[in-house]
């Protein structure tokens, strides 16, 4: 995936995984933005894909995640994101981010006119369920630590919720 040099060892197992907008650019503001990203998570699940937690910020997501052949899943997340974000973006006239997502762009991608994800997710193997707990705790904890709220649940778009016995937004799998 990409020129990364972290890789999916084992594209069956459940990974954490960290996906960054280009340069850090605060897109996720707006529910709009965040819906196609959900959007576009609960299509994937209808085709295997099983969420064990997800935090979204301004920036960047986290996700705890396993599917029959998750690296192919999160290259297709990230390519209909990007067309869907980009389009928004140019259909809101953001000519701003648009400019940024041009400016930060890679030079090896002169097939395109923006790059909207910084290129790989960062994957890491889940070696069990003390891993699993602790990166389920990080990614729920991440806008707490962020000073964004002051109880994990509180986060709108994440799946602390789900873990309180509260339905959330994306449908979670909580065992494993």
């Amino acid at each position: 995936m990409g020129r990364s040099r972290y890789q999916f060892l084992s594209p069956t197992e459940p990974h954490f995984l960290t996906l960054t907008v280009l340069h850090w650019i605060p897109i996720f503001t707006r529910p709009d933005t965040i819906n196609i990203l959900l959007d576009s998570l609960r299509f994937l699940q209808g085709d295997g894909l099983k969420v064990y937690a997800y935090v979204i910020l301004e920036n960047h997501l986290h996700l705890v995640a396993q599917s029959p052949q998750l690296d192919k899943d999160i290259a297709r997340f990230k390519s209909y994101t990007a067309r869907q974000l980009i389009n928004y973006l140019q259909e809101k006239r953001v000519k701003t981010i648009l400019d940024q997502l041009a400016f930060y762009k890679k030079a090896h991608k002169a097939d395109r006119d923006f790059q909207f994800w910084q290129e790989g997710v960062h994957p890491e193997l889940i070696q069990g369920e003390a891993m699993m707990v602790q990166k389920i705790q990080y990614v729920h904890q991440n806008p707490v630590e962020r000073g964004f709220v002051d109880c994990a649940e509180h986060w709108r778009y994440s799946s602390a919720r789900d873990y309180q016995g509260i339905e959330g937004l994306l449908k979670i799998e909580q065992y494993w």
